[in-house]
């Protein structure tokens, strides 16, 4: 718990200190890649953490990613321009990538498949406290201190941490002799971070049809291909392609995407919507979004009661309808409606997150033993990455598709638009998570009726 808030206080409390940031630094046109950078070193390490820890054991990684984290940091808290800023960002993703995937894989190898999803539950209130308090540490630090604080509060918790997990975490991991597949690794990071970079920054930085956008999308596919090429024949593949095939693994890895692109969504444009339209202030708009990540933890504690009679898969259906109830509230919101009334949206899709995530996660650590748990836990969670930085690219065609039509011109603005602009264009964002909450029941539909557990 206290290494996953490092992350999560860290995913809120920059936003609400990036007016300060640019004030000192500079670099207006550059401070996107403060989170695009940090999304990207994150998801591409993902998979690559998840099979070391396969290989050396969890410790070792986590504690190399708290490291990396903290590392991170201090260097960002000591930034002088914005481009230094950017790539000590890149520096706190790699350890983010660790961080995460290897919190859960501790819970998957410490507690058994009735416990699980109490414990996720225990881990996702984190994100429901650090929504509150991140946002308000940004605001205090930019306002009464200096924003260099927002980085400098990791050093006690990143301490704390590694010293706990140093002092009280023990594995019995069996020492052996392995050949580590440099060249798929290389393949994986250069080709992912090519797509994801892709995805990001098509219909921002360059035009969708355009010869960088093209070229990079082309070349990331090519990477992939050689990439799979590569797992067929290596003796111990740094991602092995039965991930791929196995109908469990399927079912979760695609429900996860999807719950990325849901996330990425919510988080990105209801705050917009708030304070553009409902006329709100930003910290406002932050804990609207908290109401999401209230409901989460709320659901994933008690998932775990469902799955042990009714099933992974019908567990996570019902919270495929909890999130369709949900979205169908987002889509009856208008500039009239009360900021209660998209809280309320909000935290009804939490709930059905929550009665998502932690099944299928759980689902697939169930499916296999030790020594593959981890690029399993990886591999889910690099999913929801992808979907994220998929959800970036959806949603941010949809937004500026829709003002395009109605002002002209290209990549609007959005933050400074009038309401009666921007309230119709975030409308139909909404319903394209309408639609991404229906594509859900179709991708938990793949995961099998029952799931054979190894515990």
């Amino acid at each position: 718990m206290l290494s996953v808030a490092l992350v999560a206080i860290d995913a809120t409390i920059l936003a609400t200190a990036v007016p300060s940031v640019v004030e000192d630094l500079g670099g207006f046109s550059q401070f996107p890649w403060l989170f695009s950078i940090y999304l990207l070193a994150q998801a591409i390490s993902v998979p690559l953490y998840g099979k070391f820890s396969d290989i050396i054991g969890r410790k070792p990684v986590m504690l190399l990613g708290i490291a990396l984290f903290l590392l991170g940091s201090v260097l960002c808290g000591v930034a002088w321009s914005m481009p230094s800023l950017i790539v000590f960002r890149a520096v706190q993703g790699l350890g983010a990538g660790a961080v995460l995937p290897m919190s859960m894989t501790i819970i998957g190898d410490l507690y058994s498949i009735a416990e699980r999803s109490k414990v996720q539950g225990y881990v996702a209130s984190v994100w429901g406290v650090s929504s509150v308090v991140g946002p308000t540490l940004g605001g205090v630090f930019s306002d009464y201190l200096s924003w260099r604080w927002i980085f400098f509060v990791n050093v006690p918790v990143a301490i704390a941490a590694a010293l706990m997990l140093h002092r009280r975490f023990r594995e019995d991991v069996t020492r052996t002799h392995h050949r580590i597949d440099y060249a798929g690794a290389g393949t994986l990071a250069i080709g992912g971070s090519l797509l994801i970079l892709g995805l990001l920054e098509g219909g921002v930085e360059w035009a969708w049809d355009s010869t960088a956008s093209i070229s990079v999308l082309a070349a990331a596919a090519v990477l992939l291909i050689a990439f799979v090429l590569i797992e067929r024949r290596a003796a111990e593949p740094i991602l092995p392609l039965w991930v791929f095939t196995r109908r469990v693994l399927v079912g979760a890895n695609a429900s996860s995407l999807v719950v990325g692109v849901l996330l990425i969504g919510l988080t990105s444009y209801v705050p917009l919507y708030a304070q553009g339209v409902l006329g709100t202030d930003a910290l406002v708009g932050g804990f609207v979004v908290a109401a999401m990540t209230i409901g989460w933890p709320i659901s994933a504690a008690i998932a775990g009661r469902f799955y042990l009679r009714v099933g992974f898969r019908d567990t996570a259906f019902m919270g495929s309808a909890f999130v369709v109830a949900g979205a169908a509230l987002l889509v009856l919101v208008t500039g009239d409606s009360s900021i209660y009334f998209l809280g309320a949206a909000c935290f009804v899709i939490g709930v059905g997150l929550g009665f998502i995530a932690s099944p299928i996660l759980v689902a697939a650590q169930s499916s296999v033993d030790w020594a593959t748990r981890g690029v399993v836990t990886g591999t889910t969670m690099f999913a929801r990455s992808v979907g994220s930085a998929l959800g970036i690219a959806v949603f941010g065609a949809i937004a500026n598709a829709a003002v395009a039509r109605r002002v002209g011109g290209s990549h609007p603005d959005l933050e400074h638009l009038p309401a009666r602009i921007l309230e119709p264009s975030i409308h139909e964002v909404f319903l394209g998570a309408g639609v991404a909450a229906i594509v859900m029941i179709g991708a938990i539909a793949l995961l099998p009726r029952r799931v054979a557990t190894v515990d």
